[in-house]
């Protein structure tokens, strides 16, 4: 081998040109993702069954981007089949051609004119397929038969997300020249990898170690040459190697770039990437048959269990956020730019890290962390549980290295990771002596992957993530085998007070001092309809997640040895088993399953951004409703703004509402709103934000004129509001009555049997997208009245029975649900309207089913000065409203 650490002028000027032109390389990479036809089938034959219904389609692909989100409990786990004409040149005989998968779940088979090509296991990692030997050139056909039915061999086994089935990342047609660098290295493409041994401010040393593989039927005589170029496109260095390679035959070289002086340093702030141009040259004839540009960042780091994380010699507090791959309308088949976008999004917020969970995603995803400077976690998806088996073990072992190899060039990757919250819902709790076992089991499974993983890559660290049960994981041994040990807490949400966060993290340092430590995940739902004045644990409104984020983000700052924290999640995403005020979707995302932005996504930013950062938080809340005071024209009603500057004004309709300092980066104002449009400024130093909100007032007294009533929707039993997006109808939280206005007289909110739950139901509500309209209830009560004047209105009442019906498995995260057996009641009763029978003998679990939207609307007259008044009358059991509304229509 011989190197060369500067070039003289007139090689260097060759080499940029070769460097940057790709007319000498001969490998094509053409996209494939156009012209396929699919069909479901559940036959698990070689060939699809006859008399499909096939559609045409493009990939990205999944069959569940519908019947996940639906009210029918399930989705498709079965077989599909994907096919596609290819017709290649028969020029191409002599090349070799290879079909490139980005991700297929869960298990694959190619075909290509009827012959099994390959196949793969695992819906998270690429693989490349060889087709060269079985291709006509003529009339050719690729089949892909593709299932993500259960495997108890692979895992995941079960998880708090979807697994969508299809071909849903990107497909490639590879071609090469018989030498080539190796595309089938644990799916890696292509075979080169590169590390930095030795990084200073200084100096930096590089080795690259290529696979090349020769097709052909001879000895090939190649020089292997990489070039180290910089930003400017100048090659700083150039190494190359004379070889022999037999045929058939793949070996393997190893160059290195030595006393690279003052290397630029990757960072966050500035993520500096040169490029390595790896090239094989045939010395035939001088000509290139391979070329590929790789990433490469300079930068040292370590993880102290004291002191925290330390990237290039310097303390570096690592705040960000896990992500889910999936998106509004689209399941897991995301096209490239929606993805690329989450990165962009976590960079706006001013996160540096992303815990890439629970599986590896889409290659693109840590390019642009490489190129944006977002450190990264990756993991394997052994999640929750697992299967005692040799298959699932290795099984295992392939998807840990396929994650490595293919992710390995990456210089934003610092930790390889391979198991979360594996002891949430252990198996065997009956048996405690078969429970040992399984025990000892992933012990086993942790410690084989764990040392597989400082083989294939010893200058990263490795991870286990765990949920909170600090005895549990300790007790048995997995705190001891990763190099750090990842957090997943929830204290004040699924199990104990938030004010437990922080002695967790104390009760961490104490007993495992030795081991530095990460937050793997926190989180609030905030569903981004729902707002509270009130907010308490589990209400899902936007409110009770900001305070939730404020106390976890300041006792994650204030701790050094917390080397980091991943809020749970950037967006939300599906969850099919969920139900909860928004079915199916888990909403502890900074930003919606469509990625627009919630209060807590804009709270990051005044914690994050160094920059002056001034936001109204309410910014989607352009539409509310409140109760004017008493003998006034206004509701006066609490505004958040968030910043990272100690003071900000707020004005409304230009008027001043004075400063206020900022507390944990938010300042709350108490806004007089009036009816119809306000608009709101807030001003900190020179920066600005402004909201116009439209207004709806409410009437303190119907009767008097004052504030003229035309109509209010009414949620029972709740102490929020919640906002239809579709109808942009405000609800608001219900109270007793009060003469001259409206409420109900009698009974109480309805509570759910675990104590997770404060008030209402996370029952998912059949018939109905408008799930927290039926999610609370007032149960036994007597009578609702509206003291309204004369006129005709129309009313609706709105019932949901949320006792009963088929038994609901908990979701294994809510840690102390203490899940009571419900107490099924006869329940009938009749409802009176100004003493006129309305509804006689309602029944809902009998006459509509159980938790089922019922809605009954009538037109009252009232004259009289009557007002109207609903009267509730038990039969047999206690009647229940859930919500109703009233409307004035002259």
């Amino acid at each position: 081998m011989k190197y060369t650490s500067r070039l003289p002028l007139l090689l260097l000027i060759a080499s940029i040109l070769s460097g940057f032109s790709n007319s000498y390389a001969q490998s094509k990479l053409i996209s494939l993702n156009e012209q396929w036809k699919f069909s479901k089938d559940q036959t698990s034959a070689e060939k699809p069954s006859s008399g499909l219904n096939w559609q045409n389609l493009s990939i990205p692909h999944t069959w569940n981007a519908e019947d996940v989100i639906d009210d029918t409990p399930g989705y498709y786990r079965g077989t599909g089949w994907y096919k596609r004409k290819l017709k290649l040149d028969v020029s191409l005989k002599n090349k070799e051609v290879f079909l490139v998968f980005y991700g297929v779940n869960q298990e694959a088979e190619v075909y290509v004119n009827g012959k099994s090509a390959g196949k793969h296991i695992g819906g998270y990692t690429g693989f490349t397929v060889p087709v060269s030997r079985l291709l006509n050139h003529q009339d050719d056909e690729i089949q892909v038969r593709v299932t993500n039915q259960f495997n108890e061999d692979i895992a995941p086994l079960t998880a708090d997300f979807t697994f969508f089935g299809g071909i849903y990342r990107n497909v490639d047609l590879l071609i090469t020249e018989p030498v080539h660098f190796a595309r089938n290295d644990h799916g890696s493409n292509p075979g080169i990898y590169m590390t930095t041994p030795e990084v200073s401010e200084g100096k930096a040393r590089v080795q690259v170690k290529s696979l090349i593989e020769n097709a052909s039927a001879a000895a090939e005589k190649v020089q292997v040459q990489n070039e180290l170029i910089d930003q400017q496109g100048l090659v700083i260095a150039t190494a190359f190697t004379d070889l022999v390679i037999p045929a058939g035959q793949t070996i393997t070289a190893v160059q290195e770039f030595k006393n690279i002086s003052s290397p630029h340093l990757w960072s966050p702030e500035n993520p500096y990437l040169y490029r390595i141009i790896s090239k094989i040259i045939t010395r035939k004839t001088n000509r290139t048959l391979d070329q590929v540009s790789s990433p490469l960042g300079f930068r040292w780091f370590r993880f102290d269990a004291e002191k925290g994380f330390f990237l290039n010699g310097q303390p570096l507090k690592l705040i960000g956020a896990s992500r889910h791959q999936d998106y509004m309308g689209m399941g897991n088949a995301v096209p490239d730019v929606l993805q690329l976008r989450d990165v962009e999004l976590l960079k706006k917020m001013g996160g540096n890290f992303l815990r890439v969970a629970h599986y590896p995603q889409d290659p693109q995803i840590l390019e642009a962390c490489d190129r944006l400077g977002i450190l990264a976690s990756v993991e394997i998806p052994v999640v929750n549980t697992i299967t005692e088996s040799a298959a699932f073990t290795q099984n295992c072992k392939q998807m840990q290295q396929e994650m490595i190899r293919q992710n390995f060039n990456h210089p934003s990757v610092v930790i390889w990771a391979y198991m979360n919250e594996i002891l949430l819902r252990p198996k065997f709790a009956d048996d405690k002596i078969r429970q040992a076992v399984y025990f000892k089991h992933i012990v086993e499974l942790a410690q084989t992957l764990d040392s597989l993983t400082r083989k294939e890559d010893p200058s990263r660290y490795t991870m286990i993530a765990n949920h909170g049960a600090f005895d549990s994981y300790h007790k048995i041994g997995l705190t001891k085998i990763p190099m750090i040990v990842g957090w997943n807490l929830y204290s004040g949400w699924y199990s104990g007070n938030i004010a437990d966060f922080g002695q967790f993290l104390d009760r961490h340092h104490q007993e495992l001092a030795d081991k530095p430590m990460l937050v793997t995940e926190y989180g609030a739902d905030a569903d981004p309809r729902i707002r509270s004045f009130s907010p308490v644990r589990f209400d899902k409104s936007l409110e009770y997640a900001i305070r939730f984020n404020q106390v976890y983000l300041n006792d994650i700052i204030k701790r050094p040895f917390v080397s980091g924290a991943m809020v749970w999640n950037l967006a939300d995403f599906n969850s099919e088993t969920r139900e909860e005020t928004m079915p199916h979707i888990n909403n502890k995302g900074l930003l919606t399953l469509g990625r627009e932005p919630k209060d807590s996504y804009f709270l990051y930013q005044a914690y994050l951004l160094h920059k002056p950062f001034l936001k109204i938080a309410s910014a989607a809340w352009k539409n509310r409703t409140g109760i004017a005071g008493s003998a006034r024209l206004f509701a006066t009603q609490p505004v958040q703004v968030m910043t990272n500057m100690k003071t900000a004004e707020l004005f409304l309709n230009g008027k001043s509402l004075g400063m206020k300092e900022a507390v944990d980066h938010v300042c709350v104002w108490q806004v007089p709103f009036v009816n119809g449009l306000n608009k709101l400024r807030a001003a900190a130093e020179n920066s600005t934000d402004e909201l116009e909100t439209d207004f709806k007032l409410q009437p303190f007294n119907l009767t008097d004129g004052l504030v003229p009533f035309d109509e209010v929707n009414i949620l029972m039993g709740a102490k929020r509001f919640y906002i239809n997006e579709t109808t942009h109808q405000i609800w608001m939280p219900d109270q007793p009555y009060r003469k001259g206005g409206w409420g109900y007289i009698g009974g109480e909110a309805y509570k759910g049997t675990n104590n997770r739950m404060s008030y209402g139901s996370d029952k998912n509500i059949l018939d109905t997208d408008q799930d927290p309209v039926y999610q609370t209830q007032q149960v036994g009560i007597k009578q609702f009245r509206f003291d309204v004047p004369d006129g005709e209105y129309e009313l609706c009442l709105h019932f949901a029975e949320l006792t009963g019906g088929a038994a609901k498995e908990s979701l294994a995260y809510n840690l102390d649900n203490n899940h009571q057996k419900e107490e099924v009641k006869q329940r009938i009763f009749s409802v009176y309207i100004n003493g006129e029978t309305f509804l006689e003998n309602l029944n809902l679990a009998a006459d509509y089913g159980y938790t089922t939207a019922v809605k009954k609307k009538t037109r009252v007259t009232v004259s009289g000065g009557k007002g109207i008044s609903l009267d509730f009358k038990a039969i047999n059991g206690i009647p229940v409203l859930n919500a109703l509304q009233l409307r004035k229509i002259y």
